[in-house]
């Protein structure tokens, strides 16, 4: 059985965004986990990066595969563990209780720890939380159509590790209030409503 628990959901910031007070908002542009940050990007760029050019630094299959694979793991335990609660203040587990039950808990900072965030680093979070996975779907689909089928389990794997990341972590944001349509549909429509209202203002 697979139980969900939620705790403080509703406070990191998403996607970019921003508290309104004015006087946090030279703190918050501030990168105050440069370290945190460059390793979030670091290993999962670098295993794109290695993916693509294998045929091109190394003839031998066996070394990028395991290269890539541990870039992978890397990449997997350091966004999980450490960049989502520095960078945006949410973390994710699971947990088996002692009736053997599976528990999944998505968890957030409760809201005075919250100005620990920097909006910076929340793009930097969000962004490449996003953008990598995208790679390795397409590198699914283009190891299955030019028939390299030796690649497939290493980027299936990569497709499923940051996909998991993914998931995790806007589930911690959304929490059990909303379904990824919803937040979608909402962060879109906050974001017309933002441009018809520049508009507006426009002399």
């Amino acid at each position: 059985a697979h139980i969900f628990s939620l705790k403080d959901s509703q406070d990191a910031l998403l996607f970019g965004e921003e508290d309104d007070n004015i006087g946090q908002t030279k703190s918050k542009l501030r990168c105050k986990h440069p370290l945190a940050s460059f390793f979030h990007l670091f290993f999962r760029a670098s295993a794109i990066v290695v993916y693509l050019l294998c045929d091109i630094l190394s003839g031998r299959f066996i070394a990028c595969m395991v290269t890539i694979i541990l870039l992978l793991s890397c990449d997997f335990w350091t966004v999980k563990n450490v960049s989502g609660r520095l960078l945006v203040g949410l973390r994710w587990w699971n947990q088996v209780d002692e009736n053997g039950n599976s528990h999944w808990v998505f968890e957030s900072k409760k809201t005075q720890s919250v100005n620990a965030t920097s909006s910076a680093e929340s793009r930097i979070f969000w962004l490449g939380l996003i953008v990598c996975p995208i790679f390795w779907l397409i590198f699914v689909f283009s190891t299955i159509f030019s028939f390299k089928l030796k690649w497939l389990a290493v980027v299936m794997m990569g497709l499923v590790l940051q996909w998991a990341n993914l998931y995790g972590y806007v589930r911690c944001k959304v929490g059990g209030k909303s379904n990824l349509g919803n937040m979608a549909k909402n962060y879109l429509s906050a974001q017309v409503f933002k441009q018809a209202m520049t508009k507006t203002e426009e002399p």
